[in-house]
């Protein structure tokens, strides 16, 4: 039975199937296309010159940066908001764009070193166990050598001295901005301008103080503290003081909201409790309040509650009420702090 077997078996493989080899062969590599700088010398000083042109402008970006750092001074003592905002405008942009041109300065010249002068023959490693014997480390150091020498880092001084120079620049800028992350902040992050009896203002140009009879129910007005802009820091102070202010039914109001309003007017702080961004889209027919970051929405009805995302407090009620001239006033500050929690927070 073996043998009849085996003899089927043989009888079975076609002379198709027995010419074939015991391995593909090797295709070999494409011809090797010649760039302009590897057979032109005129090319190759063209490139090196670009390439050190691009570093250069690292260089500039970098100096652009520094330039812009000290030269736009951002005290605000004696300018209005708008001034102030201006300013801090064009000290961001200025910045910005420093930063933006030192590293594409550096990163667009490696690119274009790396692609017009570095060697480009295409090469193909086999495998073989990763610690070589001592004959193969060596020869990879000598590889290691001749990349360096193919590289041109020592035969072109203009390239290797911009590159020096730009990568020299660039890491300043880090050692001067993080020395100037200013002081501790003490209670800062947990008090705000509002004060009792504090007139409410609308959150535009030329604000205006507000009257209970201003507001219809379903309206929505950002408003600020009286007199905010005439602080020492009146950005940091309005970052904080940010407030809504929302005119519903007296009957939807939920109790525990309902000391801090005054005939259906509620006011609740701006800021986010998840990471501080201003939540400023109202639903009527809902009631809900969304921050556009990160869609944490807070029920109005419910004293700002979180009904949904990543948020874990509700916004904080500043609590309001008018004063002898009808004009609505902060019946008190905040009776909690206002934006992100963290750990200081519980």
């Amino acid at each position: 039975m073996s043998n009849n077997n085996d003899d089927h078996d043989d009888a079975e493989i076609t002379p198709h199937e027995q010419q074939l080899p015991d391995r593909f062969v090797n295709p070999g590599l494409p011809a090797h296309q010649h760039r302009m700088a590897d057979t032109d010398p005129k090319a190759a000083k063209r490139a090196e010159r670009q390439v050190a042109t691009l570093f250069t402008l690292s260089m500039a970006g970098t100096l652009l940066l520094l330039i812009a750092y000290f030269a736009v001074k951002l005290e605000y003592a004696d300018l209005s908001f708008y001034e102030a905002a201006n300013r801090l405008r064009l000290s961001n942009q200025l910045l910005g764009g420093g930063l933006a041109i030192a590293l594409l300065g550096i990163g667009a010249g490696a690119v274009h070193w790396a692609k017009t002068l570095m060697p480009d023959e295409e090469r193909v490693e086999y495998r073989h166990m990763q610690r070589g014997t001592d004959e193969e480390r060596a020869d990879a150091v000598s590889i290691l050598q001749q990349g360096a020498d193919e590289s041109g880092i020592a035969r072109r001084p203009l390239i290797r001295n911009t590159l020096i120079g730009a990568m020299a620049l660039f890491p300043i800028p880090a050692l001067v901005l993080l020395r100037d992350t200013g002081p501790m902040p003490g209670n800062k992050l947990s008090t705000t301008f509002w004060k009792t009896g504090m007139r409410i203002e609308r959150d535009q140009p030329g604000g205006g103080a507000l009257k209970a009879s201003d507001l219809t129910i379903g309206s929505v007005v950002h408003v600020m503290p009286e007199g905010i802009e005439k602080t020492e820091h009146p950005l940091e102070e309005r970052a904080k003081a940010a407030v809504l202010l929302i005119r519903l039914e007296e009957d939807l109001i939920a109790a525990e909201a309902e000391p801090g309003s005054y005939h259906g007017i509620v006011a609740y702080s701006k800021i986010c409790t998840h990471v501080g961004c201003p939540v400023a889209l109202y639903e009527q027919r809902t009631h809900h309040l969304l921050c556009p970051c990160h869609q944490s929405t807070f029920d109005v009805t419910q004293n700002c509650k979180v009904i949904f995302g990543p948020a874990k407090r509700p916004l904080p009620q500043l609590a309001i009420t008018v004063d002898a001239e009808g004009y609505l006033v902060a019946k008190a500050p905040f009776s909690e702090a206002v934006g992100p929690s963290f750990w200081e927070r519980g």
